[in-house]
């Protein structure tokens, strides 16, 4: 008697799985661990860009005071009573000296403490977020001391923009438009490696004074200072266009969108130009002050109210970027020629495809 073959086997039989679970066990599997990975990049995102605003505030700001001891005891002990790492309180002999170092953006406030009364010294300028709180601060004690409060803003914002919105708007155009012009012109100029790196740095220059502009002839954010806001604008962006286009050039598009990521999710949020980065939490304020949206803000800012006071550091580390972004280049372009000279034996390798 002939035995009949057995019944063939399922793949889902043979892989020991059930007929009913086997078609979706693999799917949820895959659903599941790519949202759980999708909410991490999520909560990552939450905490880059909320934290370090939900965290800010006066922590160690320099202030100055003004008065003798007699006066400027209880107020400094007041402070400490409020909070005391708000400010890092900074005896000056006299007033003039006070408003002397707030101008030139050694101190970012003070007070000046008499029998008559308590005069807070700010520049809104500087940072509305900062003055604010100075000025609150100021009037708590005054408040509870029965003692007047009077505010001296040295450096006040335009009338046209009182609360800052402009210049404080800046992080995210200024990171697009470091980044947009390298897909941009790596498209146009894929083969080219000069006229590339020339286009950014002519769009860097144009992006500048269109900034300056709309700051000064539409928004009324700045009263003057055009080519010095225009200069720092530039240099803003090509720092963040040139090592881009750099990276770009050296290590192909993984290289440029790694890069790229980076400045728009660490950068933009960390920049502090809303409110400076003395505002933001101090290592994050810190941070943010070596990449290109936050040191492009601070010299934009002391460009645009302070002439240039405070700025140079900012202008260093654009520069220091620039200079590493033409590296990259250089690099890249030796590269570039020791692939294609003849002889070699072998066939060379391709440079990374420009995104």
């Amino acid at each position: 008697m002939l035995t009949p073959p057995p019944p063939e086997q399922t793949p889902d039989a043979r892989r020991g799985a059930s007929p009913r679970s086997g078609p979706l066990a693999g799917p949820l599997l895959k659903a599941a661990g790519l949202s759980a990975a999708l909410a991490a990049v999520l909560v990552a995102l939450l905490a880059l860009f909320i934290l370090p605003s939900l965290k800010s505030g006066a922590h160690d700001l320099p202030v100055g005071i003004v008065g003798t001891s007699a006066t400027t005891g209880p107020v400094e002990q007041g402070l400490a009573e409020l909070d005391d790492e708000a400010y890092e309180v900074r005896d000056v002999a006299t007033a003039a000296e006070l408003k002397e170092a707030i101008r030139d953006r050694e101190l970012v406030g003070g007070l000046v403490v008499t029998e008559e009364g308590i005069e807070t010294v700010v520049a809104t300028a500087g940072s509305p977020a900062i003055s604010g709180s100075l000025i609150s601060t100021a009037q708590a004690l005054g408040q509870a001391s029965g003692t007047p409060v009077s505010v001296t803003d040295l450096v006040p914002l335009p009338a046209d923009d009182p609360t800052g919105v402009g210049i404080g708007g800046l992080a995210f155009p200024l990171v697009f438009g470091g980044i947009v012009p390298v897909v941009a012109f790596g498209a146009v100029f894929a083969n080219r490696a000069g006229w590339r790196l020339g286009a950014l740095i002519g769009f860097s220059l144009v992006g500048g004074g269109v900034v300056a502009a709309v700051l000064q002839f539409w928004f009324g954010s700045i009263e003057s200072a055009f080519w010095p806001v225009a200069g720092a604008m530039a240099l803003g962006i090509a720092a963040l266009a040139v090592p881009l286009s750099g990276l770009q050039a050296l290590f192909g598009s993984k290289g440029f969108s790694i890069a790229a990521a980076s400045m728009m999710f660490l950068g933009n949020p960390l920049s502090g130009i809303a409110t400076t980065g003395a505002w933001l939490p101090t290592g994050l304020g810190a941070f943010g002050q070596l990449l290109p949206p936050g040191a492009a803000g601070t010299l934009v800012r002391a460009a645009a109210y302070f002439d240039g006071a405070g700025g140079l550091g900012a202008a260093l580390t654009l520069s220091a970027w620039v200079l590493a972004g033409l590296a990259l280049h250089v690099l890249a372009g030796r590269r570039t020629a020791r692939t294609e000279q003849p002889g070699t034996g072998s066939p060379a390798e391709p440079a990374p495809a420009a995104v």
